[in-house]
């Protein structure tokens, strides 16, 4: 049990810091757009990141300079796009965004969202960083069994999170209905997009 909670506990730190995903699947929980599948695949990209990291194979992927860089030049470029977009949108709304409510309209975008959510969070190196080398470097020090214990509990972690952070945006709805509110969510999502993918550039850089 002690190393399910500790599990739970630095995977939990490392998924709630504020970052792309997260920004992106807050927004999709406020649209009511295919929550469920957005919350499913980034849950299960870290299930299988997780894996990876504490089952070991993390450092080889981690040791390939051009892999790394390579993913956060492509990264920078998405993210910069979507931040772009973000911002765009903010300048041009001029009303209140639609709630979407009609499971059959949002069912033909299912394939489209899993994809952009795919993108949101595989684009970005930080992702493995965090699931891969720190959780994976964590789980290096333990045994085998620790490791199985250690291993569920960081999963849980990450299904309580994206889940909760899906479904619980519903209750700031009524925080959104208001056309300035959701100017100041594509403004911080667009600074934050921005941010990043100046930072992923940077680690290019410096790791050329």
């Amino acid at each position: 049990m002690e190393e399910v909670i500790r599990g739970a506990l630095i995977s939990g730190s490392l998924i709630i810091a504020i970052g792309a995903q997260n920004a992106f699947v807050l927004r999709q929980g406020l649209m009511k757009n295919n929550i469920f599948w957005v919350s499913l695949t980034c849950f299960l990209c870290d299930f299988i990141l997780i894996t990876i990291g504490v089952l070991g194979i993390g450092t080889i992927i981690s040791s390939s300079t051009i892999a790394t860089v390579t993913l956060a030049i492509a990264g920078g470029l998405f993210l910069a796009l979507y931040g772009l977009k973000s911002l765009r949108n903010a300048w041009l709304s001029s009303s209140s965004m639609t709630i979407n409510n009609n499971d059959r309209e949002a069912a033909p975008k299912v394939r489209k969202t899993i994809l952009l959510t795919l993108a949101i969070t595989l684009f970005n190196p930080h992702v493995y960083l965090d699931t891969v080398v720190i959780i994976g470097g964590f789980a290096g020090t333990l045994m085998w069994q620790e490791k199985v214990h250690f291993l569920i509990g960081a999963v849980i972690a990450s299904f309580v999170w994206f889940f909760g952070l899906g479904y619980g945006a519903r209750w700031l709805i009524p925080l959104f209905e208001k056309p300035v509110a959701w100017r100041i969510l594509d403004i911080g999502i667009g600074c934050l997009m921005l941010w990043l993918s100046y930072q992923l550039f940077q680690f290019a850089i410096v790791s050329m």
